[in-house]
């Protein structure tokens, strides 16, 4: 079985929301911290971004941050990264991302982290990608999307096995442990 050496977390970088995704994704963090795996991620220092690395950096582990150039306009990448790798767009930070990681875990986000976590499921659909893939349901905060992936297979747009290429947890230790006991992992 392949060792997990790194993790991509896709999540948000708003300030703006309760301080209980904050906790949540610090507590995330610390966790991927303690166990010595590398966070790979949006390179971001702002909202759950930030709450993530800090945490890892709490446990003495290394932050991979990928953010497109764009963004360091805004002043907001972590300038404490172990490593900040810097790309043209948006495309291709999620190919490093991608290229960085052995296994994803999804916490609340808006529209890009959304978009970031359907690209990880997609691959999975079309087995080009067998890494472990588990989005956290911080306050039922996923509830709707699960949902829509059973309408989709209500309607037959989806079959019942898409559930089978991911998990939905409710906190960072039941993620975690999906990733280390996945089968998935050993062929990633």
């Amino acid at each position: 079985m392949k060792t997990i050496k790194s993790i991509c977390v896709f999540c948000g970088s708003s300030e703006s929301v309760d301080d209980g995704y904050k906790v949540v994704a610090t507590e995330l963090g610390r966790a991927i911290g303690k166990k010595g795996i590398d966070l790979v991620y949006g390179g971001a220092s702002i909202g759950l971004m930030g709450c993530v690395a800090r945490g890892v950096h709490e446990e003495k582990g290394k932050v991979i941050g990928i953010l497109p150039e764009f963004f360091r306009t805004k002043d907001i990448e972590y300038l404490d990264a172990d490593e900040l790798i810097v790309t043209k767009d948006m495309r291709e930070r999620k190919a490093k991302m991608d290229d960085r990681s052995d296994a994803f875990i999804v916490l609340p986000g808006g529209i890009g982290t959304l978009e970031e976590a359907i690209e990880i499921l997609s691959m999975r659909q079309l087995k080009l990608s067998n890494k472990p893939l588990v989005f956290i349901n911080t306050d039922g905060f996923y509830d709707k999307l699960n949902e829509t992936f059973s309408s989709m297979i209500e309607h037959k747009f989806a079959k019942e096995n898409i559930r089978n290429i991911y998990a939905m947890t409710p906190d960072p230790k039941s993620a975690l442990e999906y990733i280390f006991n996945s089968p998935l992992a050993g062929d990633a």
